[in-house]
């Protein structure tokens, strides 16, 4: 699925057009971190940065849209990230699996402390206790200024909501995690 052809989403994901520089980047931000812990669509403060439309039926029967669901982690999770940051921390192409390589590498935490928190994120039932990891791995990634794509996470996010979603995501940031290459007997890839 493209979602930027989709009849549920308007111009580009806020993450994709922020500018540290901006006036005004400071309280976005702020204002993005009240939502962390709150119900998508519920925190007023929150709703000139969505861009997920949601369709009529749904707003009228009170039902939570699992894209806006997404987005409000994607959007509160980038809010955490970029806080205190003057470089982008959304950065298009850089996978969470790969982000949370370097993390694993970047020796300010132990490789097994890192892999615990990974595995927690990896096997977590729903989508609520997947932010509440992603939420700490995004804080120490912070502390390691280290970006990835919001996009991408969006997405992930998104598909987390139904178990063949939850499937390909947990292998494809094993495979970003563990750098398995072609040819390699799915074997992690020396580093």
């Amino acid at each position: 699925m493209t979602d930027s052809h989709s009849p549920y989403r308007r111009g580009r994901w806020y993450w994709e057009e922020f500018s540290a520089t901006a006036s005004g980047a400071g309280a976005d931000l702020a204002a993005l971190r009240r939502g962390l812990g709150q119900e998508a669509g519920g925190v007023p403060e929150l709703w000139p940065y969505h861009r997920c439309v949601l369709p009529e039926y749904v707003a009228e029967e009170g039902h939570r849209d699992y894209r806006l669901t997404a987005e409000h982690a994607a959007l509160t999770l980038f809010a955490v990230h970029q806080q205190h940051q003057q470089q982008p921390m959304h950065v298009a192409g850089v996978g969470t699996g790969v982000a949370l390589r370097a993390l694993r590498k970047s020796e300010k935490f132990s490789e097994e402390a890192v892999d615990r928190r990974v595995n927690a994120a990896a096997t977590s039932t729903d989508t609520a206790e997947l932010v509440h990891h992603l939420r700490g791995l995004v804080t120490q990634l912070r502390g390691i200024r280290q970006p990835l794509d919001y996009t991408r996470l969006f997405c992930d996010i998104r598909d987390w909501h139904f178990p063949e979603g939850q499937e390909r995501v947990r292998r494809s940031w094993g495979a970003q995690y563990y750098a398995w290459t072609a040819g390699s007997g799915d074997r992690p890839a020396a580093s």
